[in-house]
């Protein structure tokens, strides 16, 4: 992944603010990032292997540990490890759906869960990646369209002050002003 971030835009849903960027997630200092990942916490691809990368082998080890005592993650559910050396204090890793194969269902509960979680560590900010865009092929405009329906309902109950939504490419940055903009 390039190291950079984009000047974005901000959008207002109740007191949360949505703040919509391109750029490299790994390079963010918010409270959490959210990882895209697979149900064994493998880190091997996309923003998964650009986390570990920059964050550190220990993140892959904690993802190990917490399989190994609490089984597979779930389609549509998180994990929580430490951030390593990024600028977070902590990893959600949040498994998105595989599109064709799983409810598309499931990468609105993998958002939500992501939030939740954050809520419950007490956090105030997060940065989430396009979900099931990657390898896992789910649509940019349909993930960005179910990524505004959470949000926006989440936002009328959340203690989170802002969430950024980084995003790799300048086709996926489009795709989101496209949905958050309408």
């Amino acid at each position: 992944m390039n190291q950079f971030i984009s000047m974005g835009k901000e959008f207002k849903f109740g007191q949360l603010t949505v703040e919509v960027i391109e750029g490299d997630i790994t390079e963010l200092e918010r409270d959490a990032i959210v990882n895209a990942a697979n149900s064994y916490l493998k880190h091997g691809g996309g923003v998964a292997a650009a986390i570990v990368r920059k964050g550190g082998v220990e993140i892959q080890q904690e993802s190990d540990e917490y399989v190994k005592k609490h089984g597979p993650v779930p389609t549509g559910g998180v994990a929580v490890t430490g951030a390593g050396r990024l600028k977070a204090k902590y990893i959600i890793h949040a498994v998105g759906p595989v599109y064709g194969r799983d409810p598309e269902e499931k990468l609105a509960e993998a958002v939500e869960n992501s939030l939740r979680k954050a809520e419950e560590l007490g956090l105030k900010t997060i940065a989430l990646p396009a979900i099931s865009t990657g390898v896992y092929g789910f649509p940019m405009d349909k993930c960005a369209k179910i990524m505004r329906e959470v949000l926006e309902a989440f936002s009328k109950e959340t203690k989170l002050q802002k969430v950024t939504i980084c995003l790799y490419g300048s086709e996926a940055y489009k795709n989101f002003l496209t949905a958050f903009s309408g």
